[in-house]
């Protein structure tokens, strides 16, 4: 890359010979295409030909190398600039123009060849030119009314940034993966397959860990290997090699690892190589027989798990005893068998409640709890499980009620009775403290109200005030009119010429 970047700037010259340069065939390009004219396009001395055959069909030249060592895999989802040009220097498309970034994926027929094989040489904040020939461009029909038959074309690219395939669960981008091997066939372990991998573990570019390791999917927490990896792992074929990025709720999330050096809340990096896998039996190819014989393992598996403290595959196992019981014909079944059938799933809600009840996803564990009373509607683990789901989620009257069946069925049960007493307590404060919650109301809203009718009187009594001095103001004027209106008017004979 040193070589090839010293080349290109032996061939542009300076920063600011280069930006000029740019300026200069921008402001060209713009005035040909108004004028309809074309401008062909400067021929790279020094391609590189990064066609699969070397046949010459795909050119590259950097014109600004990127940073870092990696490049995007087949599958990872890439964001681009691009402007796209006839070899005449006629621009026919360009998202810069249209101010838009452009999407796609790697290898998946989304673009032409070109762009499949020579983004995927690209680094991050690189900008190339590809010169692409028919065969990796649009061939022999084209693409009208732009693009005849036959055409060669060149793409000016800068590459911005890429992400791999998500594959967890929930679609947040905890664990994504790049494809830098293809396996081969279709087949993908299934739970209990037991998987041989390669494995390298990085942080921060550093290799914190390297070797072969051999477990059973599902149980690799065992083999301490992170639950990311154990995640992606279905989705691996054969001989598949991939890079995995794994976010920290996907491996030693707010712990970190001290013994690796890795912090809390730490982004690792892992190159996976599926070696091999063998699956087990599918349980549509077990009969009766061969499904309650690996229920009663997983179970056991379970039980084991949980004692760890190691809730998730605990209920991992678990779940496979339902997948493998819950909808086994009962037809071929003895009674010896259908009682086992019926104990196993049984066992099954109820440890999953109780998995769940410690990990405090109590709706879940009701969930559980409820199932588990279908088959045996007087279960006083169940009745008390799901009283402390509703306990902890605070609906009292609930666990209350739940914590009393447990009583009814068995009188001797201590831990329900202290579980009742506790219960009973928290609604008494609850009630004491609506009690006074609802008297502070009340004695606000009288206080208010007093305050109302006092204001009320208060301006009542101005009014009524008001009101007498008006009375008195207008009577005072009346009185003076009368008497400016019977002062007397002298009479004719009193001192008047006639």
């Amino acid at each position: 890359m040193d070589t090839e970047g010293s080349k290109i700037e032996e061939q542009l010259g300076t920063d600011e010979q280069k930006e000029q340069m740019q300026v200069e065939n921008d402001e060209q390009t713009k005035n040909t295409i108004q004028k309809g004219e074309s401008n062909p396009v400067p021929v790279n001395p020094n391609p590189v030909d990064i066609s699969p055959d070397q046949d010459g069909g795909i050119l590259k030249e950097v014109i600004t190398p990127g940073t870092g060592e990696d490049s995007p895999c087949s599958g990872d989802e890439v964001i681009v600039h691009y402007i796209g040009k006839h070899t005449d220097g006629t621009r026919f498309d360009s998202s810069r123009e249209r101010g838009e970034k452009f999407k796609f994926k790697i290898g998946k027929e989304q673009v032409i060849k070109a762009w499949d094989i020579g983004v995927a040489t690209m680094k991050r904040g690189e900008v190339a030119l590809l010169t692409c020939g028919p065969d990796y461009a649009y061939g022999e029909n084209g693409s009208p009314p732009k693009i005849p038959a036959n055409a060669t074309l060149t793409f000016e690219i800068e590459l911005f940034d890429w992400g791999g395939e998500d594959l967890s669960e929930e679609k947040d981008g905890g664990v994504c993966r790049s494809l830098l091997e293809s396996g081969e066939g279709y087949s993908t372990p299934d739970d209990d397959a037991t998987v041989e991998i390669h494995l390298i573990g990085k942080y921060s570019n550093n290799i914190f860990e390297e070797r072969d390791v051999t477990f059973i999917r599902g149980e690799g927490s065992e083999h301490g290997i992170v639950e990311g990896v154990e995640v992606a792992l279905k989705h691996f074929k054969k001989g598949e090699r991939s890079r995995l990025v794994v976010q920290s709720k996907y491996a030693y999330g707010s712990s970190g690892k001290p013994e690796f050096n890795i912090p809390p809340n730490s982004e690792l990096v892992y190159e996976v190589t599926m070696k091999t896998f063998e699956k087990v039996k599918a349980s549509w190819d077990m009969d009766s027989e061969e499904k309650l014989q690996q229920s009663t393992i997983n179970k056991t598996k379970g039980t084991t798990f949980f004692k760890a403290g190691k809730y998730k595959p605990a209920i991992n196992n678990y779940k496979k005893i339902i997948s493998y019981l819950e909808y086994i014909s009962e037809t071929d079944l003895s009674d010896d068998q259908k009682a086992e059938k019926q104990a196993l799933v049984l066992a099954a809600h109820l440890n999953m409640a109780m998995c769940y009840l410690k990990t405090n996803d109590h709706v879940s564990a009701i969930e559980q709890c409820n199932k588990a009373l279908k088959i045996d509607e007087t279960n006083e683990k169940a009745v008390f499980r799901r009283g402390q789901a509703h306990l902890a989620m605070n609906d009292l009257e609930l666990a209350r009620d739940d914590f009393k069946k447990v009583t009814d069925i068995s009188p001797e049960n201590k831990a329900a009775k202290n579980q009742l007493v506790l219960v009973n307590k928290k609604i008494r404060e609850l009630v004491q403290k609506e009690k006074q919650t609802y008297a502070g109301m009340f004695q606000k809203f009288a206080e208010r109200d007093a305050k109302l009718r006092e204001e009320n009187e208060t301006k009542a009594k101005e009014t009524s005030e008001n009101d007498k001095q008006t009375e008195a103001t207008t009577g005072e004027s009346m009185d003076t009119s009368s008497e400016a209106d019977s002062t007397p008017v002298p009479a004719a004979d009193e001192g008047t010429a006639v």
